[in-house]
């Protein structure tokens, strides 16, 4: 069987759309673009985007902050200095609050103030010891704060805390004169003063 000129020629047509229509079901399936910022952005950028605002935070690891979180904190014993020397042992810094806004602390506005950790952690709860009385750390693998003669705890020991995290409250508890916090910082077990990591910043 012979084709003629026409025939052939609308066989090699169809032959070619053929072709045209299999090249098309074998290429990848065109992805969806979304607009950012006016301009047209793949979807796989925006999905790392969207992956990356919802991936999980970095961990409070150093201190930061005022344990009392109140503007009217007043620091009633300085670093390294009377009974917090020598500063290698007993470096700290005692805290109370301005409760009546005279400038000075007084004990009314101090007692049972809500302390606050200031980085995450894990709580070591060590109540009725000598000098701090109630005494509670938080650790971590690099940084270790300590807050003495607390008045009672919000957790137990053991147990993990975040920054911010209401962990005690003041007191007078040991070799204390009045309801003050006594804070302490370490680094690798070597005491830092408080001051250099914005222990008077409470907005946080």
């Amino acid at each position: 069987m012979t084709l003629s000129r026409e025939q052939l020629f609308l066989l090699m047509l169809a032959l070619i759309a053929l072709g045209i229509l299999m090249q098309q079901t074998h290429q990848p399936p065109v992805q969806p673009s979304l607009w950012r910022n006016g301009t047209l952005a793949p979807q796989r950028a925006v999905q790392q985007s969207i992956s990356a605002a919802f991936a999980p935070q970095p961990a409070a690891e150093r201190p930061s902050g005022n344990p009392l979180r109140t503007p009217r904190t007043i620091i009633t014993q300085g670093y390294g200095v009377g009974s917090h020397a020598p500063a290698s042992i007993w470096g700290g810094i005692d805290l109370a609050i301005d409760g009546d806004g005279d400038g000075t602390a007084d004990p009314q506005g101090t007692w049972r103030a809500p302390v606050y950790a200031t980085h995450d952690g894990v709580a070591r709860v060590r109540p009725d010891t000598w000098p701090g009385g109630n005494y509670l750390a938080v650790e971590n693998s690099r940084y270790k704060t300590a807050y003495a003669h607390l008045d009672s705890y919000v957790v137990v020991d053991g147990q993990p805390v975040v920054r911010g995290q209401l962990i005690g409250y003041v007191g007078s508890t040991g070799m204390s004169s009045g309801p003050h916090l006594h804070y302490e910082v370490w680094e690798q077990d070597v005491n830092r003063n408080p001051l250099d990591f914005d222990v008077l910043q409470h907005d946080w």
